[in-house]
């Protein structure tokens, strides 16, 4: 059976990344609560490539 509630899967991408010219990407799969966050989310996260902490925003 499928869960119920309000939890959908998200996608949070690296924002320094792309523009240090790197290559890759640095993304995580988390989720939330769509009823307590309906906006975007801002998390800082390890960022291994650049290896430093770096704000990740919510993708789609």
């Amino acid at each position: 059976m499928a869960k119920k509630g309000n939890r959908v899967q998200v996608i949070l991408e690296c924002t320094e990344h792309k523009a240090s010219g790197k290559p890759g990407t640095s993304r995580y799969v988390t989720t939330k609560n769509k009823k307590n966050t309906p906006d975007r989310m801002e998390i800082k996260k390890f960022n291994p490539i650049l290896k430093k902490m770096t704000v990740h925003k919510e993708i789609k």
